[in-house]
């Protein structure tokens, strides 16, 4: 890989090198972090939500949104998910739950958040699986053989990618995102950094299913630990705009779905 860059962030008061390693490949646009994920773009604020799923039981709805009929549990120390029973989908003519699906509402229209989460069984399929923040706003798709990418607006557009960072189920994935106005960053732990400006992503989302948002493969589960989302600060963080500056231009690429 070639190309270096190495940024200084404000955490916590202290340096700490986020140590960026900007790719050049063909249709790599993104970073690769270290190990340990920091902010990089917003100062947190309040913390609106967090758990690690230690009590087993039933899914709050004020937290966790199951949607199409999905169902959700909390066992073993995770927040599990698996596609809608037999008898949903065979009522449905669509929207059927064929894949585990969730939201968070209490995700603040801005934000910073930290998640876990992996994908079991099924099967992956264009659409699935992935994370998105706002439905249909900014989602992350995993792929096997296309690797993993960022789409905006509806998923009319792809703004970065990573194509050697391949899905593998049973994989667990660390995930740091951050969200402010126009920007949203995606960092993966030891993996990529999508960063993306899209006019869509200030704007309120008119659709269900708002705030943070995971689907797992196509009649597969998915599992979700140790989750933290804040309401973020006024400013920016302090180095952002070097750090911008220096991101490799991603020319957005038309996926040619049809926005709804």
């Amino acid at each position: 890989m070639g190309g270096c860059a190495r940024y200084w962030l404000d955490m916590k008061r202290k340096r700490v090198i986020l140590g960026l390693f900007w790719g050049v490949a063909t249709g790599l646009s993104v970073g690769v972090a270290e190990a340990e994920l920091n902010p990089m773009m917003v100062v947190p604020g309040e913390v609106v939500y967090e758990s690690d799923f230690s009590e087993d039981g039933a899914v709050s709805k004020e937290d966790w949104l199951s949607r199409q009929g999905t169902r959700w549990e909390i066992s073993d120390g995770v927040l599990k998910g698996q596609p809608s029973s037999a008898e949903y989908q065979a009522a449905k003519s669509h929207h059927r739950g064929l894949e585990a699906r969730t939201s968070v509402p209490k995700t603040p229209a801005e934000f910073l958040m930290t998640f876990s989460v992996r994908f079991l069984g099924g099967e992956e399929t264009e659409i699935v699986p992935f994370v998105e923040f706002g439905h249909h706003v900014c989602r992350v798709k995993f792929g096997a053989e296309t690797g993993t990418f960022m789409l905006a607006d509806g998923e009319t557009l792809k703004v970065a990618e990573a194509v050697e960072f391949t899905y593998e189920p049973g994989k667990w994935y660390r995930v740091m995102a951050e969200l402010k106005g126009d920007e949203a960053v995606v960092q993966f732990e030891e993996g990529p950094v999508f960063y993306a400006r899209h006019e869509c992503f200030a704007k309120p989302n008119p659709s269900g299913g708002n705030g943070l948002g995971i689907a797992g493969p196509r009649g597969g589960k998915v599992e979700v630990d140790d989750v933290r989302i804040w309401v973020i600060e006024g400013g920016e963080r302090d180095g952002w705009a070097e750090v911008r500056d220096g991101m490799p231009a991603f020319e957005p690429v038309a996926t040619g779905k049809v926005k709804k």
